[in-house]
């Protein structure tokens, strides 16, 4: 049985995104599907919070640079009362964060808890011949996962995820620090006896490379994941 009628609410954890949140927010609000629209700037220090504003997102929300988890935690708590079904979003995803909606149907059927969204390889960023470098994050993310649940994704650590309202509220609605965020969540909604499924998508973000700050970012990574995984 669908259930056509549950309130949507996207949460978008924005940091320094002047550049793609307008163009994120935009493409949300001319999805039908997605009621409400939820930004929290996690201390920018450029125009994220009024570019998110004049884009159109229902609720904008600023707060001191404290990471994903917090900021993630921060959009739920002004939304928990509305929302069924949050759709957890990058703030970077620009005109194709309109694939959220191919997240919906496996909730609004009863099919699943939570959907994750799978992206594809990015044509751009392959031409350039760089590596992305995030296999050795992902290996251990999908060890942690299968270790403490039995289970593997093919990308455990995309952060495009459509989660129904219950799975939330079994994790006290709040996400753990740093780049963990997406490890946890999947670890405590399996171990609370929620089902998790991936979905194809064409979502299109920014890619880490070979660049110096990438590597240090890729490091920072590992690190979170790897104490998400030991505290789970």
């Amino acid at each position: 049985m669908s259930e056509p009628d549950l309130h949507v609410c996207a949460l978008i954890p924005a940091y320094n995104e002047q550049e793609r949140i307008a163009k994120t927010v935009a493409a949300l609000r001319f999805r039908r599907e997605i009621h409400t629209i939820v930004v929290v700037d996690d201390g920018s220090s450029d125009h994220t919070v009024s570019a998110a504003k004049a884009a159109g997102a229902d609720i904008v929300l600023q707060q001191k640079n404290q990471g994903k988890g917090a900021a993630l935690t921060a959009a739920y708590s002004a939304a928990k009362e509305i929302g069924q079904i949050f759709l957890l979003l990058d703030a970077d995803l620009g005109a194709s964060a309109t694939e959220a909606v191919k997240l919906l149907p496996p909730l609004l059927r009863g099919e699943a808890d939570m959907a994750i969204g799978l992206l594809p390889p990015d044509p751009a960023f392959a031409a350039t011949g760089q590596s992305g470098g995030r296999g050795f994050v992902v290996r251990l993310a999908n060890w942690g996962i299968q270790r403490r649940t039995g289970q593997t994704f093919r990308q455990p650590l995309s952060g495009q995820r459509a989660v129904r309202r219950e799975v939330l509220e079994a994790v006290d609605g709040k996400f753990a620090n740093g780049f963990g965020v997406e490890v946890a969540l999947t670890i405590a909604a399996i171990k609370a006896g929620f089902k998790v499924v991936e979905v194809e998508t064409e979502f299109r973000h920014h890619v880490t490379g070979g660049e110096w700050s990438d590597i240090v970012h890729r490091g920072k990574q590992f690190r979170d994941v790897a104490r998400t995984i030991a505290g789970s």
